[in-house]
């Protein structure tokens, strides 16, 4: 729709321009002849069809020529209609030199000595008649051209509208698909999250089952201090044999590589520099052990685990390594 109307204003132009061209030339003939043929240049001046001109100051020539033609004819002019059109297109346009001689031209019309013609008379009628519907087609053309104007802009802006809501959808499907996206891989972490907790309550509820109960046991017993300290040393002794099951800590590593696309494995491969201390204090907390937890595997105070977690993160998000922030992830958690 908007190719169409280019191409209707370009037609308009270019129908202007060249109309406008081929009446210039006319009139320049016309002005030439003027000085050697009055006769012949009036003559030649009245066959144009002044109804047809494209613009103002093509007509205001026309008029002051036609005029002046009279005026060398020595021709009576039947009212000062066509005269006026050119003083009236010289004055708004403030051309002074103009102006003067079609004032000039205009006073000489009405001399004693201007003779009247039957023919000239009727000839300056019909010249009359054509600017009437020159003004009339004038006018017309701007309402017309005044549509085209409004209705090209209304197309526009339709356009921009269509353009702008076109936009406004496509970012409301890429939210859109992000946010799938997204409800996808957290409905994935969290299957990962629960499977991972459920092998890790699986694995660990044997081994921690035994010192919480053995704990129980102790704070309700009421035996004597023998007995405690038995129950005591029993708890750490479980606790020791945790420390050194490296068949409990391969299990976690398999669990993490399950639940987390191989992350222990890409943490060695990644992190070569890694201490196996750090990389064993890094699966506990994969394995959302508590801090308590992870200081009595460890055999550390719980002070030493937080100072220790706080340096591996460190150590991690400063080095240069691919899935970085999957790796820093687990201290969020």
């Amino acid at each position: 729709m908007r190719l169409l109307v280019y191409i209707v204003f370009a037609l308009i132009i270019t129908g202007c321009a060249c109309s406008g061209s081929k009446t210039a030339k006319q009139l320049d003939e016309a002005q030439l002849l003027l000085k050697t043929n009055p006769r012949a240049a009036f003559d030649k001046l009245c066959t144009y069809d002044v109804s047809q001109f494209s613009d103002s100051a093509t007509m205001a020539r026309w008029a002051l020529l036609y005029s002046k033609a009279m005026l060398a004819n020595n021709l009576y002019a039947p009212s000062d209609t066509i005269i006026n059109i050119a003083i009236d297109f010289y004055s708004n346009k403030n051309l002074t030199d103009n102006l003067a001689e079609a004032e000039r031209i205009k006073d000489g019309l009405y001399s004693p000595s201007s003779r009247q013609d039957a023919l000239a008379t009727a000839l300056y009628i019909q010249k009359e008649k054509e600017f009437m519907l020159y003004k009339e087609r004038i006018t017309r053309m701007k309402f017309i051209y005044g549509a085209v104007a409004v209705l090209a802009i209304a197309l526009c802006v339709i356009a921009w509208q269509r353009q702008r809501i076109r936009l406004t959808s496509l970012q409301h499907e890429s939210l859109m698909a992000e946010a799938t996206a997204l409800k996808e891989e957290i409905g994935i972490r969290k299957t990962e999250f629960y499977t991972m907790e459920s092998k890790l309550a699986a694995l660990l509820a044997s081994k921690f089952n035994i010192i919480d109960e053995l704990c129980e046991t102790y704070y309700e017993s009421q035996g004597t201090k023998i007995e405690r300290k038995a129950i005591v040393e029993k708890v750490q002794s479980h606790i020791n044999d945790l420390k050194t099951d490296h068949g409990l800590f391969a299990e976690m590593e398999r669990n993490i590589n399950e639940c987390h696309a191989g992350m222990a494995d890409r943490l060695r491969k990644n992190c070569p520099w890694i201490k196996n201390d750090d990389y064993r204090l890094y699966i506990f907390l994969a394995c959302r052990l508590s801090n308590r937890s992870i200081a009595l595997l460890l055999g550390e105070n719980i002070d030493v685990v937080y100072k220790r977690k706080s340096r591996l993160k460190a150590k991690i998000n400063s080095a240069d390594i691919p899935d970085k922030e999957g790796f820093i992830s687990i201290f969020k958690s």
